[in-house]
């Protein structure tokens, strides 16, 4: 029984699992994104009106 096309086989798929893939970001559209996220956060907080007292709460 011959071992050599089981072991390419394996070194061939462990050489294909170990390929990565790298994705430039920009650091100032990232930047952007995240004051947008911030924004519509904030924008949130400030429209959500004033909390009304919980029903066990004594006047």
């Amino acid at each position: 029984m011959n071992r050599m096309p089981i072991a390419l086989l394996c070194s061939a798929a462990l050489l294909a699992g170990c390929v990565t893939i790298n994705i430039y970001f920009p650091a100032a559209a990232a930047e952007k994104a995240a004051d947008r996220i911030i924004d519509g956060v904030w924008q949130l907080q400030q429209d959500k009106p004033a909390t009304a007292p919980s029903e066990g709460a004594k006047p």
